[in-house]
């Protein structure tokens, strides 16, 4: 038993014919005939008998139509109330985001979104793996995501996905270092170093990897750390040098630590926010997503 089913058995009741349903609905008559006959297999009662030439509701039928309005209504009801929240502007919207886009970028964003009708944000941070950002969409409706800029792009089947920027990975070192003098390094003067990365599956070590790849050298890696300020903080004391990010690395900047772009291979990170299609259909998502273009923009200028 279907809603348009109950929707052919009612108009049959009000407009008395199957021809006349037919041009009501915008179907041929024997579209409105095969309906009639497969809502009569679910129901043991009869739902229609013939009256001369014409097609009319027995007493089930027309409990059956009364009950079916009333379902009618109440689907139409709930798709307005659907339309109404996804037209709203106002609303919880949940956001993750990796720990050095969510140092940049959240309070940013409260102050961009201001208040009034604005959307409501909840924040969550979740650093993890490349690979495990979009599993995220599930639990939030917006994910901050990155990806490094030569890696697999993300899923393409329930996934929407909504480029915020191409961010570098520069070298960062200690004002003191012997390298820090220079405006750019190549892969050749760094493979050398004690270094501070990631772990494996996260972009600075994927950086290091392919430094150890163009070079045909292993990367010598003394510690192990995805905080940036606190890698920063390690890389100031001048005994290892790592990659931090060079526009979402706030924390790391009360260091005094100096950046150096690297050249000779790629060291963008692609930053994107994920969703669910079905989410984006919501107006105060799409405002939170379109404030946060706005204030990566301005990070990046």
């Amino acid at each position: 038993m279907h809603l348009h089913q109950l929707q052919i058995l009612r108009e049959l009741g009000a407009l008395g014919s199957v021809t006349a349903v037919a041009e009501a609905l915008h179907v041929s008559p024997s579209a409105v005939s095969q309906q009639l006959a497969a809502l009569q297999r679910g129901v043991a009662t009869p739902l229609t008998r013939r009256q001369g030439r014409t097609l009319v509701l027995t007493a089930a039928g027309e409990v059956l139509a009364e009950a079916g309005a009333t379902a009618l209504d109440a689907m139409a009801a709930a798709r307005n109330a659907v339309d109404r929240f996804e037209a709203s502007p106002a609303g919880i919207v949940t956001v993750s985001g990796f720990l050095s886009a969510a140092q940049a970028l959240f309070g940013p964003l409260i102050r961009e979104l201001g208040g009034g009708d604005a959307p409501t944000v909840r924040f969550t941070d979740e650093d993890v793996a490349q690979s495990e950002f979009p599993g995220l969409t599930a639990r939030y409706d917006l994910v901050l995501a990155h990806r490094m800029e030569h890696s697999p792009p993300w899923p393409r089947s329930g996934i929407r996905v909504v480029p915020l920027a191409a961010e570098p990975l520069d070298v960062a070192l200690s004002p003191t270092h012997a390298l820090a003098a220079r405006t750019r390094l190549a892969p050749e003067e760094v493979v050398g170093e004690r270094w501070v990365t990631s772990r494996a599956g996260y972009s600075p070590d994927d950086v290091l990897r392919a430094i150890a790849a163009v070079t045909n050298r292993p990367v010598d890696v003394v510690h192990r750390i995805n905080d940036y300020g606190v890698a920063a903080s390690v890389i100031a004391a001048g005994d290892v040098v790592g990659m931090l990010p060079r526009y979402t690395s706030v924390v790391a900047d009360a260091t005094g630590v100096v950046r150096r772009p690297l050249t000779g291979v790629s060291t963008n990170r692609m930053i994107d926010l994920l969703a669910r299609p079905e989410n984006l259909r919501r107006r105060s998502v799409r405002l939170v997503a379109e404030a946060l273009e706005r204030v990566m923009a301005t990070l990046t200028a």
